[in-house]
Protein backbone atom coordinates (compact mmCIF):
# COMPACT_ATOMS: atom_id res chain seq x y z
CA UNK A 1 0.00 0.00 0.00
CA UNK A 2 1.36 3.48 -0.84
CA UNK A 3 2.36 5.93 1.87
CA UNK A 4 -0.86 7.91 2.25
CA UNK A 5 0.42 10.07 5.13
CA UNK A 6 0.64 13.20 2.91
CA UNK A 7 -3.10 12.86 2.24
CA UNK A 8 -3.89 12.47 5.93
CA UNK A 9 -1.73 15.48 6.71
CA UNK A 10 -3.50 17.64 4.12
CA UNK A 11 -7.11 16.47 4.49
CA UNK A 12 -7.26 15.35 8.13
CA UNK A 13 -10.73 14.03 8.98
CA UNK A 14 -11.66 14.27 5.30
CA UNK A 15 -9.25 11.41 4.54
CA UNK A 16 -10.44 7.92 5.49
CA UNK A 17 -8.88 4.51 4.97
CA UNK A 18 -10.57 1.19 4.19
CA UNK A 19 -13.96 2.88 4.09
CA UNK A 20 -16.79 0.48 3.11
CA UNK A 21 -18.76 1.37 -0.02
CA UNK A 22 -21.99 1.07 1.96
CA UNK A 23 -21.03 4.46 3.44
CA UNK A 24 -20.65 6.28 0.12
CA UNK A 25 -22.90 4.56 -2.43
CA UNK A 26 -26.68 4.49 -2.68
CA UNK A 27 -26.73 0.68 -3.08
CA UNK A 28 -25.22 0.51 0.44
CA UNK A 29 -23.11 -2.43 -0.73
CA UNK A 30 -19.62 -3.25 -1.94
CA UNK A 31 -16.06 -3.50 -0.68
CA UNK A 32 -13.73 -0.92 0.82
CA UNK A 33 -12.01 2.09 -0.69
CA UNK A 34 -8.29 1.93 0.08
CA UNK A 35 -8.20 5.71 0.61
CA UNK A 36 -11.28 7.95 0.54
CA UNK A 37 -10.70 11.70 0.29
CA UNK A 38 -13.21 14.57 0.33
CA UNK A 39 -11.61 17.71 -1.16
CA UNK A 40 -13.10 21.01 0.02
CA UNK A 41 -12.72 22.95 -3.22
CA UNK A 42 -11.49 22.72 -6.81
CA UNK A 43 -7.91 23.61 -5.79
CA UNK A 44 -7.78 20.70 -3.34
CA UNK A 45 -9.17 18.31 -5.96
CA UNK A 46 -6.53 19.51 -8.42
CA UNK A 47 -3.81 19.04 -5.80
CA UNK A 48 -5.07 15.52 -5.07
CA UNK A 49 -5.04 14.59 -8.75
CA UNK A 50 -1.48 15.89 -9.03
CA UNK A 51 -0.35 13.90 -5.98
CA UNK A 52 -1.88 10.71 -7.36
CA UNK A 53 -0.22 11.34 -10.73
CA UNK A 54 3.17 11.95 -9.12
CA UNK A 55 3.11 8.76 -7.03
CA UNK A 56 1.36 6.66 -9.72
CA UNK A 57 -1.71 5.86 -7.61
CA UNK A 58 -5.06 5.40 -9.39
CA UNK A 59 -7.65 8.13 -8.74
CA UNK A 60 -11.40 7.65 -9.06
CA UNK A 61 -13.62 10.72 -8.72
CA UNK A 62 -17.17 10.04 -7.53
CA UNK A 63 -20.17 12.22 -6.77
CA UNK A 64 -22.94 10.95 -4.53
CA UNK A 65 -22.40 7.25 -5.29
CA UNK A 66 -25.63 6.75 -7.22
CA UNK A 67 -25.76 4.82 -10.51
CA UNK A 68 -22.66 2.81 -9.50
CA UNK A 69 -21.97 -0.65 -8.09
CA UNK A 70 -18.66 -1.10 -6.25
CA UNK A 71 -17.15 -4.58 -6.32
CA UNK A 72 -16.92 -6.54 -3.08
CA UNK A 73 -13.16 -6.59 -3.75
CA UNK A 74 -13.13 -2.85 -3.16
CA UNK A 75 -11.41 0.08 -4.85
CA UNK A 76 -7.62 0.33 -5.00
CA UNK A 77 -5.86 3.68 -4.81
CA UNK A 78 -7.65 6.92 -4.01
CA UNK A 79 -11.38 7.55 -4.32
CA UNK A 80 -12.28 11.25 -4.22
CA UNK A 81 -15.81 12.30 -3.32
CA UNK A 82 -16.98 15.69 -4.60
CA UNK A 83 -19.69 16.03 -1.95
CA UNK A 84 -18.12 19.21 -0.52
CA UNK A 85 -17.97 20.95 -3.92
CA UNK A 86 -21.57 22.10 -3.77
CA UNK A 87 -21.53 25.74 -4.90
CA UNK A 88 -24.58 27.00 -6.82
CA UNK A 89 -24.95 30.49 -8.26
CA UNK A 90 -27.95 32.04 -10.03
CA UNK A 91 -27.20 34.96 -12.36
CA UNK A 92 -29.99 36.22 -14.61
CA UNK A 93 -31.15 33.26 -16.70
CA UNK A 94 -28.10 31.16 -15.82
CA UNK A 95 -27.09 28.76 -13.04
CA UNK A 96 -23.49 27.75 -12.43
CA UNK A 97 -23.14 24.57 -10.40
CA UNK A 98 -20.11 22.84 -8.96
CA UNK A 99 -19.70 19.15 -9.78
CA UNK A 100 -20.57 17.91 -6.30
CA UNK A 101 -23.83 19.83 -5.94
CA UNK A 102 -26.93 17.65 -5.78
CA UNK A 103 -28.63 17.55 -9.17
CA UNK A 104 -32.00 17.96 -7.50
CA UNK A 105 -30.80 21.27 -6.05
CA UNK A 106 -30.25 22.55 -9.61
CA UNK A 107 -33.78 21.44 -10.51
CA UNK A 108 -35.22 23.05 -7.36
CA UNK A 109 -33.27 26.29 -7.75
CA UNK A 110 -34.24 26.68 -11.40
CA UNK A 111 -37.94 26.14 -10.65
CA UNK A 112 -37.88 28.54 -7.68
CA UNK A 113 -36.32 31.25 -9.87
CA UNK A 114 -38.69 30.82 -12.82
CA UNK A 115 -36.05 29.20 -15.03
CA UNK A 116 -37.61 26.52 -17.21
CA UNK A 117 -36.12 23.45 -18.80
CA UNK A 118 -34.92 21.10 -16.06
CA UNK A 119 -37.87 21.00 -13.62
CA UNK A 120 -38.93 17.53 -14.86
CA UNK A 121 -35.54 16.13 -13.83
CA UNK A 122 -36.45 16.81 -10.19
CA UNK A 123 -35.67 13.95 -7.85
CA UNK A 124 -32.88 12.44 -9.94
CA UNK A 125 -30.38 11.24 -7.34
CA UNK A 126 -26.70 12.05 -7.55
CA UNK A 127 -24.46 14.99 -8.30
CA UNK A 128 -24.18 17.48 -11.14
CA UNK A 129 -20.99 15.76 -12.30
CA UNK A 130 -22.64 12.35 -12.33
CA UNK A 131 -25.71 13.68 -14.17
CA UNK A 132 -23.46 15.20 -16.83
CA UNK A 133 -21.37 12.04 -17.25
CA UNK A 134 -24.45 10.08 -18.32
CA UNK A 135 -26.73 12.87 -19.56
CA UNK A 136 -29.26 11.87 -16.92
CA UNK A 137 -32.87 12.64 -17.65
CA UNK A 138 -36.52 11.98 -16.91
CA UNK A 139 -39.97 12.83 -18.29
CA UNK A 140 -38.58 14.09 -21.59
CA UNK A 141 -35.88 16.40 -20.20
CA UNK A 142 -32.15 15.73 -20.03
CA UNK A 143 -29.14 17.28 -18.30
CA UNK A 144 -27.68 18.52 -21.57
CA UNK A 145 -30.88 20.33 -22.61
CA UNK A 146 -29.80 23.52 -20.85
CA UNK A 147 -26.03 23.00 -20.67
CA UNK A 148 -23.84 25.82 -22.00
CA UNK A 149 -20.34 24.87 -20.89
CA UNK A 150 -18.20 22.72 -18.60
CA UNK A 151 -15.10 23.57 -16.59
CA UNK A 152 -12.79 20.55 -16.26
CA UNK A 153 -9.15 19.62 -15.89
CA UNK A 154 -7.24 16.93 -17.78
CA UNK A 155 -4.79 14.23 -16.70
CA UNK A 156 -1.93 16.75 -16.82
CA UNK A 157 -3.77 19.09 -14.44
CA UNK A 158 -4.54 21.66 -17.15
CA UNK A 159 -7.89 23.47 -17.07
CA UNK A 160 -10.10 22.62 -20.05
CA UNK A 161 -13.30 24.50 -20.86
CA UNK A 162 -15.77 22.67 -23.10
CA UNK A 163 -18.79 24.14 -24.84
CA UNK A 164 -21.87 22.01 -25.32
CA UNK A 165 -21.11 21.77 -29.06
CA UNK A 166 -17.73 20.20 -28.21
CA UNK A 167 -19.38 17.16 -26.62
CA UNK A 168 -21.07 14.30 -28.48
CA UNK A 169 -24.10 13.44 -26.37
CA UNK A 170 -27.33 11.49 -26.62
CA UNK A 171 -29.59 9.24 -24.59
CA UNK A 172 -27.68 8.41 -21.38
CA UNK A 173 -24.30 9.18 -22.91
CA UNK A 174 -21.80 12.03 -23.07
CA UNK A 175 -18.70 11.17 -25.08
CA UNK A 176 -15.23 12.65 -24.90
CA UNK A 177 -15.22 13.28 -21.14
CA UNK A 178 -12.91 10.36 -20.37
CA UNK A 179 -9.69 11.54 -18.76
CA UNK A 180 -11.33 14.79 -17.67
CA UNK A 181 -12.35 15.68 -14.11
CA UNK A 182 -15.48 17.85 -14.00
CA UNK A 183 -15.35 20.95 -11.82
CA UNK A 184 -18.47 22.94 -12.69
CA UNK A 185 -21.12 23.50 -15.33
CA UNK A 186 -23.13 26.47 -16.59
CA UNK A 187 -26.77 26.14 -17.63
CA UNK A 188 -29.01 28.73 -19.29
CA UNK A 189 -32.82 28.72 -19.22
CA UNK A 190 -35.99 30.28 -20.59
CA UNK A 191 -38.08 32.43 -18.29
CA UNK A 192 -41.37 30.96 -17.01
CA UNK A 193 -43.86 31.36 -14.18
CA UNK A 194 -42.22 30.03 -10.98
CA UNK A 195 -45.59 28.81 -9.68
CA UNK A 196 -46.06 26.63 -12.78
CA UNK A 197 -42.52 25.25 -12.53
CA UNK A 198 -42.92 24.50 -8.82
CA UNK A 199 -46.16 22.64 -9.60
CA UNK A 200 -44.42 20.62 -12.34
CA UNK A 201 -41.66 19.78 -9.89
CA UNK A 202 -44.14 18.71 -7.21
CA UNK A 203 -45.93 16.42 -9.69
CA UNK A 204 -42.66 14.79 -10.74
CA UNK A 205 -41.58 14.20 -7.14
CA UNK A 206 -44.99 12.75 -6.27
CA UNK A 207 -44.84 10.45 -9.29
CA UNK A 208 -41.40 9.22 -8.27
CA UNK A 209 -42.55 8.53 -4.72
CA UNK A 210 -45.60 6.63 -5.96
CA UNK A 211 -43.85 4.51 -8.60
CA UNK A 212 -40.28 4.01 -7.39
CA UNK A 213 -38.97 2.02 -4.39
CA UNK A 214 -37.41 5.06 -2.71
CA UNK A 215 -37.72 3.42 0.70
CA UNK A 216 -34.94 0.90 -0.14
CA UNK A 217 -31.29 1.41 -1.11
CA UNK A 218 -30.88 1.25 -4.89
CA UNK A 219 -28.91 2.98 -7.60
CA UNK A 220 -31.84 4.05 -9.78
CA UNK A 221 -32.69 2.50 -13.12
CA UNK A 222 -30.44 -0.49 -13.74
CA UNK A 223 -30.80 -0.68 -17.52
CA UNK A 224 -31.07 1.78 -20.38
CA UNK A 225 -34.38 2.06 -22.16
CA UNK A 226 -34.33 -0.23 -25.22
CA UNK A 227 -35.51 1.39 -28.48
CA UNK A 228 -39.30 1.57 -28.57
CA UNK A 229 -39.80 -0.15 -25.23
CA UNK A 230 -39.10 0.00 -21.51
CA UNK A 231 -36.70 -2.19 -19.55
CA UNK A 232 -39.18 -2.35 -16.67
CA UNK A 233 -41.94 -3.70 -18.95
CA UNK A 234 -39.66 -6.40 -20.36
CA UNK A 235 -38.47 -7.43 -16.89
CA UNK A 236 -42.04 -7.54 -15.58
CA UNK A 237 -43.16 -9.57 -18.62
CA UNK A 238 -40.39 -12.07 -17.86
CA UNK A 239 -41.97 -12.63 -14.43
CA UNK A 240 -39.03 -11.22 -12.54
CA UNK A 241 -40.69 -8.76 -10.15
CA UNK A 242 -39.69 -9.76 -6.65
CA UNK A 243 -37.01 -12.18 -7.88
CA UNK A 244 -34.09 -12.32 -5.43
CA UNK A 245 -30.44 -13.29 -5.23
CA UNK A 246 -29.34 -13.06 -1.61
CA UNK A 247 -30.27 -9.60 -0.38
CA UNK A 248 -30.68 -8.20 -3.90
CA UNK A 249 -34.23 -8.04 -5.27
CA UNK A 250 -35.98 -6.87 -8.42
CA UNK A 251 -38.35 -4.31 -6.96
CA UNK A 252 -41.99 -5.39 -6.84
CA UNK A 253 -42.89 -1.69 -7.10
CA UNK A 254 -40.83 -0.90 -10.23
CA UNK A 255 -39.15 -3.74 -12.14
CA UNK A 256 -36.50 -1.37 -13.54
CA UNK A 257 -34.95 -1.10 -10.07
CA UNK A 258 -32.84 -3.60 -8.16
CA UNK A 259 -33.02 -2.90 -4.44
CA UNK A 260 -30.88 -3.90 -1.50
CA UNK A 261 -33.61 -5.48 0.59
CA UNK A 262 -31.15 -6.12 3.42
CA UNK A 263 -27.57 -7.31 3.58
CA UNK A 264 -27.04 -7.52 -0.19
CA UNK A 265 -23.47 -7.88 -1.40
CA UNK A 266 -22.24 -6.43 -4.67
CA UNK A 267 -21.95 -10.04 -5.87
CA UNK A 268 -25.67 -10.57 -5.13
CA UNK A 269 -26.60 -7.47 -7.14
CA UNK A 270 -24.27 -8.35 -9.99
CA UNK A 271 -25.61 -11.92 -10.17
CA UNK A 272 -29.19 -10.64 -10.22
CA UNK A 273 -28.33 -8.22 -13.04
CA UNK A 274 -26.98 -11.19 -15.00
CA UNK A 275 -30.08 -13.29 -14.36
CA UNK A 276 -32.40 -10.46 -15.41
CA UNK A 277 -30.50 -9.89 -18.65
CA UNK A 278 -30.50 -13.62 -19.46
CA UNK A 279 -34.23 -14.10 -18.74
CA UNK A 280 -35.27 -11.01 -20.73
CA UNK A 281 -33.07 -12.05 -23.68
CA UNK A 282 -34.52 -15.56 -23.59
CA UNK A 283 -38.12 -14.34 -23.44
CA UNK A 284 -38.10 -11.28 -25.70
CA UNK A 285 -34.84 -11.41 -27.62
CA UNK A 286 -33.84 -8.00 -26.25
CA UNK A 287 -30.32 -7.58 -24.87
CA UNK A 288 -30.69 -5.08 -22.04
CA UNK A 289 -27.84 -2.58 -21.84
CA UNK A 290 -26.54 -1.68 -18.39
CA UNK A 291 -27.04 1.96 -17.39
CA UNK A 292 -25.26 1.57 -14.06
CA UNK A 293 -21.47 1.71 -13.86
CA UNK A 294 -19.44 -1.17 -12.42
CA UNK A 295 -16.46 -0.05 -10.34
CA UNK A 296 -13.69 -2.45 -9.38
CA UNK A 297 -13.21 -6.08 -10.28
CA UNK A 298 -16.23 -8.29 -11.03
Amino acid sequence: MPDYSPLKNKFGNYCLFNEPAENFTTYRAGGRAEALVKPGDAAELLWLAGWCRDVAVPLLVLGRGSNVLVSDKGLPGVTALTERLTGLEVSGRAITAQAGALWDEVARLSAENGLAGLEKTSGIPGSVGGALRMNAGAFGQETFDRLVSLETFNAAGETVRLLKKDIAFGYRRAEGLGGLTLLSARFEFERADPAVLRQDRSCVLASRAAKQPLEFPSAGSVFKRPPGDYASRLIDAAGLKGHKVGGAEVSAKHAGFIINSGGATAADIYALIGEVRARVKERSGVALELEQILLGEF
